[in-house]
């Protein structure tokens, strides 16, 4: 039903001459992400998002992460197409996946699924470096250059199979995953630092959970499911 509700709101909101494709402005984009983290709070717990997270928002432009015959409907909050069969997220997703991960200033943090780049945007203007892989070499290297051509100095970009996590700059304070599996990658588990958290979509091509994974002191996680959502699938060799 939540699912259902939420999909509905997102086609309403697309239909010409309805007021939010009208007000698709950053401060529409605001107001709406607001109205869904009020109307799914029943289910996440949240009933207002962490002002940094918004602040963040607030500051990336959406507009540049997207092909240019989609710059019209940027700021709509629904996902939209990029190339390559993937998607830029719906910005109450990843306004409430950065929410999640409790980003710190001093942070650093893994996202598998760079896509265009927006994700890795918005959480460079919460902690000191983000670490982003991307599957596709061609989304990767167009994502590479339009963040160094923005002025995020402090997003590093791989070309590779990101279940296997970046080991050679791991651990990381948090970890967040931006396409769907069945299962949580161990690679990832292990990335993790004590005390830390990871937020990624698990489930099948039609069943998905938004899950927060918390890493305990001694190792052990624990899991909770948030949402649901949808997501592309998590690809590669594994």
């Amino acid at each position: 039903m939540l699912r259902a509700a939420l999909l509905a709101s997102v086609a309403l909101a697309t239909l010409p001459g309805s007021p939010c494709f009208a007000q698709a402005t950053m401060a529409g984009m605001i107001e709406a992400i607001k109205d869904d983290t009020r109307r799914t709070a029943y289910y996440t717990g949240v009933a207002e998002l962490d002002p940094r997270v918004m602040d963040a928002m607030s500051s990336v432009e959406r507009d540049k992460f997207v092909p240019w015959s989609a710059r019209i409907r940027a700021y709509v909050n629904k996902p939209l197409p990029i190339g390559h069969g993937q998607t830029i997220s719906q910005p109450f997703i990843v306004a409430l996946m950065t929410h999640l991960m409790q980003p710190r200033t001093g942070d650093r943090v893994l996202e598998i699924g760079t896509g265009s780049g927006y994700q890795a945007a918005v959480l460079a203007e919460l902690v000191e470096e983000v670490y982003t892989i991307e599957i596709i070499p061609e989304l990767a290297e167009t994502a590479s250059k339009r963040l160094v051509d923005l002025g995020f100095d402090n997003v590093h970009v791989k070309t590779g199979d990101g279940w296997y996590g970046w080991p050679e700059e791991a651990p990381f304070d948090a970890i967040m995953v931006t396409a769907v599996g069945k299962d949580v990658p161990g690679e990832l588990v292990q990335q993790l630092k004590p005390g830390g958290r990871m937020v990624l979509p698990l489930g099948s091509e039609w069943e998905q959970y938004l899950v927060v994974i918390d890493k305990a002191a001694d190792g052990t996680t624990t899991r909770r499911e948030v949402l649901p959502v949808m997501f592309v699938p998590l690809t590669g060799d594994h």
